[in-house]
């Protein structure tokens, strides 16, 4: 699936070198410096969950080119199930279910990054089962380079416990129908006005994002605990 669009996007900075050179610096910096953490991950995945440790999928790229989208792998490999994940699926591990709740299976996408197929900042890239059942101008986002972490990314940042909520029958319908589009609108929306300002903006948020979640749900559990008394009295 290779597609070709009139180009849309108003910021310069999205399609620029300058974004390029950012992205391999970065990329680069992040591999020689977070190694040793890459590397303990690897480690734990296969004394908790055997091999392999990562896991490789095809995703749209830019212009709807297929690329191997890299991960560490989270999910047990003998069962099949939807291409979406919700809180409580059976097929993630303990320590997968541990690192997808800071984010850190993405890690290795940073190769992706270095190798040209994303860039750090940009819309997910995603299964061509669902963008195959897209809108044409949903789709139009796919002249964008997919990124490790997005404006969409932030603001669907609990998208599993979503998906929770909806039944199993209509998951990929809801997906398709509700969600995919909100998540074209608002990367399209920030790609119109992205800097290099704000990419850096986002990759802030992106990484104190886990800190933020877990005081939001020490909070959450606080607010149960004091309902749950006053409901008793």
């Amino acid at each position: 699936m290779t597609e070709q669009f009139s180009s849309n996007i108003e910021s310069n900075w999205c399609l620029s070198h300058k974004k390029r050179c950012m992205d391999i610096v970065a990329s680069a910096l992040g591999l020689i410096l977070l190694l040793p953490v890459i590397c303990v991950i690897a480690l734990a995945i296969a004394i908790h969950s055997g091999k392999p440790v990562f896991f490789q999928q095809k995703r749209l790229g830019r212009n709807g080119r297929d690329f191997h989208l890299l991960k560490f792998r989270t999910m047990v490999t003998a069962k099949n199930g939807p291409g979406l994940t919700r809180d409580g699926d059976a097929r993630v591990t303990r320590i997968g279910r541990w690192l997808r709740k800071r984010k850190l299976d993405e890690l290795p996408q940073l190769f992706n990054v270095l190798k040209g197929e994303m860039s750090l900042v940009g819309p997910r890239p995603d299964l061509e089962e669902f963008w195959s059942q897209a809108s044409l101008d949903d789709r139009r986002i796919l002249e964008l380079k997919p990124g490790v972490t997005g404006a969409a990314s932030l603001a669907f940042c609990d998208e599993e416990r979503l998906l929770a909520q909806v039944p199993a029958e209509q998951l990929a319908s809801f997906y398709i129908q509700e969600v995919l589009p909100q998540k074209a609108r608002l990367d399209s929306e920030y790609a119109a006005r992205a800097t290099f300002r704000s990419d850096c903006g986002i990759l802030l948020q992106t990484v104190f994002l886990p800190l933020f979640r877990r005081q939001r749900e020490k909070r959450e559990v606080i607010e149960r605990e004091i309902n749950e008394q006053v409901s008793e009295q």
